[in-house]
């Protein structure tokens, strides 16, 4: 193993990176890539994105002066190359594991991180204010912003360019163009960015050109000018052009050549740059190449062929929704499916081969959505989005003022509430019982079953107005789903163990310790189903037969279900021992997510614990 990456061995740092000739960055890169096929195959995480960047990584630590040049990576799903070169090789043993390091940028982490990221359409508004930040301190430093096409499509990143462009500042933005965002990418930014590459006989001059002055470097050279200037005279000026920045491309992200002679030659000019990168993703792995979509993130695999060392039996519940958004389509042809970033994570790969004219892939454009969704409800459709809870943030306003305002039946199905484990706080859903129940015409739910889910999801379909139903990641206790698409009463919850002198009123996830913590206890317990409208009913009538009410829930303590729960009984007059469990106000770190549920106190042996003291 000593002796397996001899060059990569070398470089510890960027420093060492820099010191290396041109020529030996391609075997640097071969076993750069080696090296993190290698690693993710033991730890899981997100592997397709990362490989495809591993020129690019290489040419930007070369070129750049970082840390001082700062480097600002979009989402950081691309960003293990950086951490290994970067001082971080060892760590990749313990990436996203509790105590490790992260599977995105951190600033706490690293001071070549110079921006924390996790979601997509961050870097360019943040790199250019490091940008000024440089020019109003007198620094020459430069900073870089690395987007993919994906994260392009977000109104956010567009913000950013039409203000950048319209400044002095020294940013670069690198656009890694390799059509794909989670799924593969969608919209008209992606058939624009075919375009720039498919212009015929500007491709065909450019071939064979170097075909016949290849072996004349610097005939070559003037060549490739005449090329650029020919290919202004033939086409408009590109869109980036004319949000003000001074297009660069499209180049080889794999051409570490090309890769550095140009940011070589871009690191001295002044002003907005944008260079197109086209890039593929899984580059170098066949299984990844092939399936770029499944080795996006993906858990412990044989790097030998690609294959999983460990699959789950039980039905996740992102697959409960997605079968039975196949179910209510069949039932009913207004239903519309819509998600902001990808088919793939939302369980809506089957309703999208099945019914393609009503799914609608917006790209990672979550306010869009939101809006998009609201229009289709005016006009007598019914759209179901399906999006991550912490994705659901950035559509916040749209949620209140287009869709709530209106009282617009559009169905929310919330995917990755609570701990999302190994992705940690920039993925956790722990807000959104919080965000969610304080808006009118809203009606939450929380399953706390994958059978119960889908009566939920039926439920919140029928229902004329806003809904959400919120699950966790992954599966649930194992129960099986019924062919069916009953529904539930809005607002009732249910008991479902009956105890003395304790009650444990439980959202969603947490039933199943709450439960169990009850048979040591001797506790009732409610399966509370609906966080709002919250069964007030049964809150009095459990606080005026119990001696303690105990509220649990998988979402932020600070206005959560639990606050609903006081909220209740202060409405009742009802002066009652209480105790509210939940997510403690801080972000929690990546780590397996039972041990993190443990750590937070809401397993069976935490609620246990956490009552008795209550009763001491």
């Amino acid at each position: 193993m000593a002796d397996h990456y001899p060059l990569l061995d070398s470089v510890k740092m960027p420093e060492q990176l820099r010191q290396l000739s041109r020529k030996q960055l391609p075997e640097l890169a071969q076993e750069l890539r080696s090296f993190l096929v290698e690693s993710v195959a033991q730890t899981g995480g997100h592997l397709s994105s990362n490989l495809g960047v591993v020129e690019l990584t290489i040419a930007l630590h070369y070129v750049f002066n970082t840390p001082d040049d700062r480097l600002v990576w979009d989402v950081g799903h691309q960003t293990y190359p950086h951490k290994i070169l970067t001082g971080r090789r060892e760590a990749m043993a313990g990436l996203r594991k509790p105590g490790g390091i992260a599977g995105f940028p951190r600033r706490e982490e690293s001071i070549f991180d110079s921006f924390g990221a996790g979601h997509s359409s961050t870097s360019i508004s943040a790199a250019l204010g490091m940008a000024i930040a440089a020019q109003q301190t007198g620094s020459e430093r430069r900073a870089v912003a690395i987007i993919g096409d994906g994260a392009m499509t977000a109104g956010m990143a567009f913000e950013a360019l039409n203000n950048a462009g319209a400044m002095d500042a020294n940013l670069l933005v690198v656009l890694n163009d390799n059509d794909m965002s989670i799924s593969p990418n969608v919209g008209a930014l992606q058939n624009y960015l075919a375009k720039l590459l498919s212009g015929r006989l500007y491709t065909s001059v450019r071939k064979s050109g170097e075909k016949v002055l290849g072996v004349v470097p610097p005939v070559l050279e003037f060549a490739k000018r005449a090329e650029e200037h020919m290919k202004g005279m033939m086409t408009p000026s590109t869109l980036f052009e004319e949000f003000g920045f001074n297009y660069i491309g499209p180049i080889d992200g794999h051409n570490l050549d090309t890769l550095v002679s140009t940011l070589s030659n871009i690191k001295h000019l002044k002003g907005p740059q944008f260079l197109h990168v086209v890039t593929q993703k899984g580059r170098g792995y066949s299984p990844a190449e092939d399936n770029p979509g499944k080795f996006h993130g993906v858990g412990k695999f044989n790097p030998d062929d690609g294959g999983a060392l460990s699959e789950s039996g039980k039905k996740t519940y992102t697959q409960v929704f997605g079968d039975w958004l196949v179910d209510m389509a069949a039932q009913d042809q207004r239903l519309i499916g819509i998600t902001p970033a990808m088919c793939d994570g939302s369980g809506m790969n089957a309703f999208a081969e099945i019914y393609p004219d009503r799914f609608f892939d917006v790209g990672i454009a979550e306010q869009h959505a939101l809006t998009f969704a609201a229009g289709m409800a005016c006009d007598g459709l019914k759209p179901v989005v399906a999006i991550y809870s912490t994705f659901l943030q950035r559509a916040y306003d749209q949620l209140i003022h287009d869709i709530a305002l209106q009282n617009l039946p559009v169905m929310f199905a919330i995917d990755r509430a609570g701990l999302v484990g190994a992705d940690g706080p920039t993925h956790a859903g722990s807000f959104d019982l919080s965000y969610l129940r304080c808006i009118p015409n809203m009606v939450v739910m929380a399953p706390s079953d994958e059978n119960e889910c889908r009566q939920m999801l039926s439920t919140a379909y029928h229902h004329n107005g806003p809904t959400a139903v919120r699950y966790p990641r992954g599966g649930g206790p194992g129960v099986a789903t019924t062919s069916d698409l009953n529904t539930i009463e809005i607002g009732k919850g249910e008991i479902r163990r009956q105890g003395k002198k304790i009650a444990i009123l439980a959202f969603g996830s947490m039933l199943t310790p709450a439960l169990k913590a009850a048979e040591k206890l001797n506790a009732t317990v409610a399966n509370m189903r609906f966080v709002k409208p919250l069964d007030t009913a049964l809150v009095k009538t459990l606080a005026e037969s119990h001696d303690l009410i105990v509220t649990i829930e998988e979402n932020t303590l600070l206005g959560g279900a639990g606050s609903a729960v006081m909220e209740a009984l202060q409405a009742f007059n009802i002066d009652k021992a209480t105790l509210c469990l939940g997510l403690p106000d801080h972000f929690i770190e990546h780590g397996v997510h039972e041990t993190m549920l443990a750590e937070c106190g809401l397993d069976t042996d935490g609620i246990i614990a956490s009552i008795e003291k209550k009763l001491t």
